[in-house]
């Protein structure tokens, strides 16, 4: 990696390696950021007060993987769930901890960690691209990227944690850098974008799973939603966001995109308990916010045309861009951390491109945006997929 930022390599390492002996048999993310405030209501991550900046000298790490439309158009959108899932356990394992910032966005991850970590994630990284590429036939971008380029940049990296359960605790980011590493790496930026693969160990992906049938819906469909705000000072974005989360927190049936009572395995025929089942429910991984506002949820289609009628409008003022996938089923991919089995975490996408589709419309809204007459039309396509939106 260059020296930049005003601090070497060397600099940084020698004072977080020593930092980081003092981390033993404490919370790494708590002691590393001072980062303890958990909230347990998703609707207080989605305020920008809640967020706390992480330090200069860590790094962001980020996998992708290269033209996932087209494995979702070929059936393989549980290959690429997978391979998004996987450099959280690789690294997780490598570390000996999963008390790291992490989000998973459908065909690939971010996480963040201390510079000391940078073989660590180095190789984790390295050797889940060679696994996506060898075992699953999917090209992957890797990237690191320091926090201090990336504010360098005008953009930050902020976290807050929210806590799905007692149990799962997991990280939001903040501030517009988690987008700038997904432009920088599109462009084959970041280190370790062009590093090679040969003679990499496979990564350990103890605890890591796909192993349920897919989820039919309850509601009516399952929804893939990604909004993102347009302007790094967007404050209108955290009411409208509340707002449309509320169109699918009050309603009578739960909209997390799981079942209410065990679902079949699709390699096993050894049944889970109700007790066990709810707390998978409890742990799962279906709302986010990552510089992007991320459901996957259960829901009726009259939902979704009023969700879309707010986004629509907020859209043609200008506040924010989206995209969005519905689907009959919903996918789950598991990570059972062999440090802390309670700990389980159950990441959710749709089964029929969901995240991936989603951002591919996304994409289009923001180039439509920037192109002098091609809004209207943006706009038009959106309303005829609302009325399209089915449990296909």
């Amino acid at each position: 990696m260059p020296e930049t930022c005003g601090v070497s390599d060397a600099e940084i390492m020698d004072g977080l390696i020593t930092r980081t002996k003092l981390v033993q048999g404490k919370a790494m993310l708590a002691y590393m950021t001072n980062q303890s405030q958990v909230y347990d209501e998703f609707s207080s991550v989605l305020d920008q007060s809640a967020y706390e900046a992480l330090p200069d000298d860590w790094l962001v790490g980020m996998t992708d993987i290269v033209d996932s439309t087209s494995s979702v158009e070929e059936g393989r959108y549980q290959d690429v769930n997978f391979a998004g899932v996987a450099i959280i356990a690789a690294l997780g394992n490598i570390l000996g901890t999963f008390d790291f910032p992490f989000t998973f966005g459908g065909d690939g991850a971010a996480f963040a960690v201390p510079s000391a970590a940078i073989e660590k994630a180095s190789r984790a990284l390295r050797q889940v691209r060679n696994l996506a590429q060898a075992s699953l036939d999917l090209s992957m971008r890797i990237g690191l990227f320091r926090v201090c380029d990336i504010r360098a940049s005008g953009r930050d990296i902020r976290i807050a944690r929210y806590a799905a359960s007692p149990h799962a605790t997991y990280t939001m980011f903040s501030g517009g850098g988690i987008r700038w590493c997904e432009q920088q790496l599109k462009l084959g930026k970041g280190y370790l974008s062009h590093s090679s693969d040969t003679l990499v160990a496979v990564p350990d992906l103890t605890g890591l799973s796909c192993d349920w049938q897919p989820f039919p819906n309850k509601n009516g469909t399952i929804l893939s939603l990604m909004v993102e705000p347009v302007g790094e000072r967007n404050t209108n974005f955290a009411n409208l966001a509340k707002r449309i989360v509320g169109f699918f927190e009050n309603q009578p049936k739960s909209s997390a995109p799981i079942p209410e009572f065990p679902s079949m395995r699709r390699w096993s025929t050894v049944e889970i308990d109700q007790k066990s089942w709810a707390a998978i429910t409890a742990n799962s991984d279906f709302k986010k916010y990552d510089d992007v506002l991320r459901l996957t949820v259960d829901c009726s289609l009259d939902q979704v045309a009023a969700a879309m009628d707010v986004l629509r409008s907020a859209a043609k003022r200008g506040e924010i861009a989206y995209g969005y996938h519905c689907q009959s089923h919903s996918i789950m991919t598991c990570f059972v951390p062999s440090t802390d089995q309670n700990s389980h975490r159950h990441f959710l996408d749709g089964m029929d491109g969901g995240y991936a589709k989603a951002a591919a419309m996304l994409r289009a809204s923001k180039t439509a945006m920037t192109t002098n007459g091609r809004s209207h039309q943006w706009r038009k396509r959106s309303d005829d997929r609302t009325h399209r939106c089915s449990t296909r």
